[in-house]
């Protein structure tokens, strides 16, 4: 599978088939295209570097570390504030969010070219040599791979590209990664009011603390270590609050599918949108009361509780075939777009306030679902 995309129409002829069932997808994407995902993909660090000089404010990488400090502390006030877990188990959990290791944007070394040239010096690339170049790369990454057998764990090693849209959270490091690829609008500006950066990258950035304390990343410790470090009591009851959350998920559909999402397989994902909704959001009203109310925007009749949760959806529009939908339901650990609006929005009084939504309604319920 993975030579596959690199080999002669034959082999190309089969894929296109294959993703055509499975993701609705009629033809290839320009060869231009490919050949900029497989460059960044293959040599992440080199795309980074010049990402990163061209495209990336370094403002930006202060900005984030700021609202990961704000995000943290509304993480701990309301871990304070739950009244199921024990006090032993709590002060661990809050040892635990403190010690989150941030990595923003991209490591020091790619401003150094003698640096950057090390990571390569394994690599030889050969003009006109494509399919050389192909195995040159996997054997390489091979190699690297092998390198880290059997020694410690380097925890100050960046294994993500920059120049990408997403975020982590890495278990076995306690550290959460904001590539600068994902400090860019919709989530990210230097020129949006913070209503809508809170709405953005800060619940982003309270997704992925989040996941530290979800049904997976729970059963690390501040360390990295897989071990039990909750007492038999509080597990039961994180338990049947995430039972809540698959119970609710278990109940959304798609418009064009008649059967439900898989709750219980999208747990982990559903438990740190609600927590990192409710967490920027806690830590956006905290930034307005230190500097005060940021002016309305002209014409646009929304206050900026409303835009903080405008934001939040917009992240989350977009389109999907099909035949990608279908097996994004089947297999993701991720609830589909639409589902990740309604639910951790449904679940939000912060939410049923700014819009003012009536009690009992689909987006205001009785009963909510709260896991952290």
């Amino acid at each position: 599978m993975s030579i596959m995309p690199h080999m002669i129409d034959d082999y190309q002829q089969k894929k296109v088939e294959f993703r055509k069932i499975l993701l609705g997808i009629l033809s290839e994407r320009n060869r231009w295209s490919q050949c900029v995902e497989w460059t960044n993909k293959k040599l992440g660090m080199a795309v980074g570097a010049l990402f990163i000089r061209e495209n990336f404010n370094h403002e930006s990488k202060k900005t984030a570390l700021e609202m990961i400090q704000t995000i943290r502390e509304a993480f701990n006030e309301l871990l304070s504030e739950n009244g199921w877990m024990d006090d032993e188990t709590r002060n661990v959990a809050k040892g635990k969010a403190n010690s989150m290791n941030e990595r923003i944007g991209y490591p020091e070394f790619l401003k150094n070219p003698v640096e950057l040239s090390k990571e390569y010096a394994m690599l030889n690339i050969t003009e006109n040599q494509f399919l050389k170049n192909i195995f040159a790369v996997l054997k390489y990454d091979a190699y690297h791979n092998l390198q880290k057998l059997r020694k410690p764990v380097d925890k100050n090693k960046w294994s993500t590209e920059p120049a990408v849209v997403n975020a982590f959270y890495n278990p076995n490091n306690n550290d959460i990664v904001f590539p600068a690829g994902i400090l860019q609008p919709l989530f990210y500006s230097q020129h949006f009011p913070k209503s809508l950066n809170y709405g953005g990258i800060g619940v982003v950035i309270g997704h992925e603390i989040t996941h530290g304390f979800d049904d997976k990343g729970r059963q690390f410790d501040k360390d990295g270590n897989m071990i039990q470090w909750w007492n038999n009591a509080t597990i039961k009851a994180f338990r049947e609050r995430a039972q809540c959350i698959v119970d609710q998920y278990s109940r959304y559909k798609l418009q064009e599918f008649d059967f439900p999402i898989n709750g219980r397989m999208t747990q982990g994902e559903n438990i740190a949108d609600n927590g990192g909704l409710k967490q920027s959001f806690r830590a956006y009203k905290k930034w307005v009361s230190f500097h005060g109310e940021e002016p309305l925007l002209p014409s646009v009749n929304l206050t900026h509780d409303q835009l903080f949760f405008l934001n939040y959806a917009q992240i989350w529009c977009g389109s999907m075939r099909r035949e990608d939908a279908l097996t994004k339901i089947r297999s993701s650990v991720h609830s589909p777009g639409p589902v990740r609006v309604l639910g951790p929005l449904s679940n939000s009084e912060d939410f049923a306030r700014a819009y003012n939504c009536p009690p009992g309604s689909p987006m205001n319920p009785t009963r909510k679902c709260n896991v952290w």
